[in-house]
């Protein structure tokens, strides 16, 4: 890409299109096309088709998707994967019929099944079942990798998908009927210390392990990837940091500050009993994260808005 190359971020006002304009326009950047929802339902193929023949972006970013966490992921299964098999086949669709030199999709590591082999490498994708309470949403990535490998075969288009571990950091969602783990802890210690509550509940057992990577690292990632990386298969893009619930907890707890107990709710699902990718791939290319856990966290906690809590 070159400063002026003309760059559609699709889902820019979410945590990870709104980070990788931010990495964009600090690298000097100028020329980003970007679009609300409500300017661009990207589930109207029509007008996709007409956004994307009036503006013809030479780079697409497909960051935009309906995300949420287990609870939420588990209730609106229909929206899951309605909305985001749309938003996907759409965009996919129509920066090949309009000539985008480059397409990005952004995946997660949901596509993964459930028991897969820790680390999980990228062949790991379709060799068993995934974990039935994301199973929409894993099923719509699928297709999304699997539209970029066949318009690459079919087409001969330059689209390559990257799959992110667990994320985190700046205009993440802390609503804690859909939120991540993360930022639903972060919340739930910050108002405990608040209100001074003796005891912070945690669903399951606490003994999940999983991997977090800050939103920041895999807009780095993802900018490196559109100048680096080539290939049908899809590349996994972790941090190599794994921790389990009860970690995760504890190290939240510490840096919110609250003095109360951790309460571990064994009736509520656990989910995935370990998600590690091996990202070995990616860093054979000459990319790493920068961000460690507890910095991340720190710094996500000092800059979130807690008073609309």
């Amino acid at each position: 890409m070159n400063k002026d190359s003309k760059i559609y971020i699709a889902g820019h006002r979410g945590m990870v299109g709104s980070a990788i304009m931010r990495k964009l326009i600090d690298l000097g950047y100028n020329n980003l096309v970007v679009r609300t929802s409500k300017e661009l339902d990207l589930k109207d193929q029509k007008a996709v088709a007409s956004f994307f023949e009036a503006e013809r972006p030479e780079y697409v970013y497909l960051a935009a998707a309906k995300v949420g966490g287990i609870n939420a992921n588990n209730i609106y299964r229909g929206e899951f994967l309605y909305d985001n098999l749309m938003i996907e086949a759409n965009v996919i669709h129509h920066a090949y019929t309009n000539g985008v030199k480059k397409l990005c999709f952004l995946g997660s590591s949901c596509i993964y099944p459930k028991f897969a082999e820790q680390p999980i490498k990228e062949e790991s994708l379709l060799t068993d079942s995934l974990e039935p309470t994301n199973e929409p949403y894993a099923v719509a990535k699928i297709a999304g990798i699997k539209l970029c490998e066949t318009y690459r075969d079919q087409y001969g288009v330059d689209f390559i998908s990257a799959m992110p571990t667990n994320l985190y950091g700046p205009n993440d969602n802390y609503d804690l009927n859909n939120s991540h783990v993360l930022p639903a802890l972060i919340r739930k210690f910050h108002k405990a210390k608040e209100e001074g509550q003796p005891v912070v509940e945690v669903w399951g057992t606490g003994k999940p392990l999983r991997e977090f990577m800050h939103v920041d690292d895999l807009a780095d990632a993802c900018i490196f990837l559109m100048d680096n990386f080539s290939a049908r298969e899809h590349i996994n893009v972790g941090s190599g940091q794994e921790v389990s619930i009860g970690e995760l907890a504890q190290m939240v707890s510490e840096v919110v500050g609250y003095e109360g107990e951790i309460e571990f709710n064994t009736s509520k699902p656990d989910g995935t009993p370990r998600k590690l990718m091996d990202s070995s791939k990616l860093n054979k290319l000459g990319w790493t994260p920068k961000i460690d856990l507890r910095t991340g966290i720190q710094q996500v906690y000092q800059e979130v808005d807690t008073s609309a809590w």
